[in-house]
């Protein structure tokens, strides 16, 4: 096992996952706190590296594009002190870090990783439940629900309508813009049917961000979660679910001596049931239709 530490936390990597557990001290972001430890597999590793400095050196990873719902979501939202995927070293673990960085590229060759996009969440995405405070008001996430509640600083109309309550199955999409200097950020929830939406301080279902640390660290982490929890934007339409199981039923009957298409079929049901792209209701209703044109 190699093993790396750093003010900021300490990594490891076994073969098969990189372990990246932050560190407690007041000098730490929030966000890597608020994330916790977390276990990237091999197979959402795109490469590492290790930047050598004068003072010390960064040992930087970079997941595989569309693996990691965190950086799906933060975006640029992400610098250097909040980053998980980096950690500062000093000077006198140079060595350590180099022998870390062969030893992941080692295994990247070994299981001949794809450094290209995927399909799908191959990391989970921060727990739940969680809050953040923005400069009108507050977001909640559950892991199904997202609700704002709004301050006495919140404009007139978001006020006199109260709080604001929607599902996951509302969302369309999630749009984060950090705040830069004097500029508000906001996090925003794109709803269906919502049409055009009006400026972030007068729409109900976004809230703004002032530029602090602590604001700005758990937004990054709502958003990542709910990301977390959408549909993958490069994996199957969700409208196209729904079909899958009627579209079976109403195939063609299979002749009794093809088992294996029909073997095949069933297998690709229990992957996409595996992957949640199918409910439990709707692989079982496609399954039963396979069963019986047997």
């Amino acid at each position: 096992m190699a093993e790396v530490t750093g003010n900021e936390g300490r990594w490891t990597f076994d073969g098969d996952l990189l372990r990246i557990v932050p560190g407690n001290g007041r000098g730490v972001h929030r966000l890597r706190r608020i994330l916790g430890e977390l276990e990237v597999p091999l197979e959402a590793v795109a490469g590492i590296a290790y930047e050598p400095g004068k003072k010390g050196g960064v040992l930087r990873v970079r997941p595989r594009q569309g693996a990691d719902p965190l950086v799906q979501a933060a975006g640029n939202a992400l610098d250097e002190s909040s980053d998980p995927y980096r950690l500062h070293l000093d000077k006198d673990a140079s060595a350590l870090a180099e022998y870390f960085v062969d030893e992941v590229r080692n295994a990247l060759q070994i299981e001949q990783v794809g450094t290209g996009p995927v399909d799908r969440y191959l990391l989970p995405g921060p727990g739940v439940p969680l809050r953040a405070s923005g400069g009108e008001g507050s977001v909640t996430f559950d892991g199904e629900t997202v609700r704002l509640d709004w301050s006495w600083m919140a404009e007139h109309a978001k006020q006199k309508a109260g709080p604001t309550q929607f599902t996951l199955a509302d969302i369309v999409k999630v749009e984060l813009h950090p705040a830069v200097g004097l500029d508000e950020g906001h996090l925003r929830f794109h709803i269906k049917d919502q049409g055009v939406p009006p400026k972030p301080k007068h729409d109900p279902y976004c809230l703004t961000l002032w530029g602090t640390r602590k604001e700005g660290a758990a937004a990054i982490a709502v958003a990542a979660a709910v990301v977390a929890r959408l549909p993958h934007p490069s994996g199957p339409p969700p409208e196209d679910v729904p079909a899958l199981p009627e579209a079976a039923a109403a195939a063609p009957a299979a002749p009794a001596d093809d088992h294996d298409v029909l073997l095949r079929r069933l297998r690709e049901l229990g992957d996409l049931h595996k992957e949640g792209v199918l409910t439990d209701e709707e692989f079982a209703t496609a399954k039963q239709a396979l069963l019986r044109r047997f």
